[in-house]
């Protein structure tokens, strides 16, 4: 548990250049009340909290002053029934993950964003300030890597993570498994080839153990300052694999594309919600003027895009759907002429190239029992073309 480094009584926690305002762990504290709810005794710590969040399978713990302890199952959000949360208490919740030194920064930028580990599980941490008071937001990581076939990711995957150079792209909203799916791959590629996997990210979420390959992560502010000196840097670290947390920019596309052109595997992720879509995003990074050569640089170093998102299943969990385009040397051709809604007409009937669409991705998912037909349309792109496609079936 992290001290304080100065000697003050807890009430004047803590200052910090510029001071805080004096009410910012206080200031919903007149709110108390018990909810209702059928969890069982709030746990005395931040640890128990989280400790019983992986025991139940829960993905997230929101924790808030003024506000009553709530997770996240199954993507609904859960009330615990616990009584709302003080200054105090939020406070002690810090001491358990950050030390003084980031705690003043929480404090003076009202952003925070980084990762911890119990022992028996990781999380990631979102700190921020709002109206009643401090927050935070931590994404359960599991220690166990799930394999691509645990993930029922489409097997070509396996084909993909083996090319020697490219730019493989994960995409989707947030909370859709992004990081678990880069996380398969990149374990695939560590235990069956041997690779320098590179990776750079903003926070650290899955820890990789070299096996045949060697893996070196690095996160942002903790072992580089700045995320475009970092990747800069990485092409001259010697890596086969550079893994890209998000791509958030031009610059940072720009290299990664320069990466995958010079000999390196480059993966990454968008939050966008389809994979013609996550084209679009990447030519619409560029001006106009530029259009002509990015549109070429694109079509010869991009090798795929996944999107996914997550939908409820019938038995009361979730699975993924999968929006899958792999760049053939028919569809470099349409990049290359802007020609990106053709590309999906093609994506819908080029499953032997091992591409799939959402609404194939859905249809199946209902076929086999796992989605309703309800549930399958409400998560589709195009909700009428997969209505037919399941009338059609039925």
């Amino acid at each position: 548990m992290a001290e304080l480094p100065f000697a003050m009584p807890p009430s004047s926690f803590p200052p910090a250049p510029p001071p805080p305002p004096a009410d910012l762990f206080e200031r919903a504290s007149r709110h108390r009340h018990q909810a209702d709810g059928d969890m069982d005794a709030m746990p005395s710590s931040l640890e128990g909290i989280v400790r019983l969040a992986l025991e139940r399978n829960y993905s997230d713990v929101h924790l808030g002053v003024g506000e009553e302890p709530r997770y996240r199952a199954r993507g609904d959000m859960l009330r615990t029934g616990w009584p709302v949360t003080d200054g105090d208490t939020f406070r002690d919740w810090l001491r358990e993950m950050l030390s003084p030194a980031e705690i003043d920064s929480f404090l003076r930028e009202k952003e925070y964003d980084g990762s911890h580990a119990f022992g028996f599980v990781r999380v990631r941490i979102n700190l921020l300030d709002s109206l009643l008071g401090p927050a935070m937001v931590l994404r359960l990581i599991p220690q166990q890597i799930a394999t691509i076939e645990e993930l029922e990711l489409p097997p070509v995957l396996k084909e993909l993570a083996q090319r020697p150079k490219g730019m493989l792209l994960v995409t989707g909203p947030t909370g859709s498994g992004k990081s678990t799916t880069l996380a398969a791959v990149i374990h695939f590629i560590n235990v069956t080839m041997q690779r320098h996997i590179l990776t750079i990210e903003d926070p650290i979420e899955f820890v990789h153990k070299s096996h045949q390959s060697l893996v070196r992560q690095r996160e942002i502010r903790q072992h580089t300052k700045l995320f475009k000196s970092a990747l800069r840097a990485a092409l001259r670290e010697d890596p086969d694999v550079i893994l890209i947390g998000e791509i958030r920019d031009q610059e940072t596309l720009s290299t990664a594309i320069e990466a995958s052109q010079t000999g390196h595997l480059v993966l990454g992720t968008l939050h966008t919600n389809s994979a013609v879509r996550t084209v679009e995003r990447i030519l619409g990074m560029y001006p106009p003027e530029e259009q002509v050569q990015v549109r070429r640089a694109v079509s010869e170093s991009l090798l795929a895009v996944i999107s996914q998102g997550l939908v409820k299943t019938t038995d009361g969990s979730r699975c993924a759907f999968h929006d899958l385009f792999i760049n053939t040397d028919a569809c470099r051709d349409y990049i290359q002429r802007g020609a990106l809604d053709e590309i999906e007409e093609i994506m819908a009937r080029s499953t032997f190239d091992g591409m799939l669409t959402s609404n194939q991705s859905l249809a199946a998912l209902v076929e086999a029992g796992r989605v309703s037909d309800e549930e399958a349309i409400s998560h589709s792109s195009r909700p009428s073309e997969l209505a037919q496609t399941l009338r059609g079936r039925t």
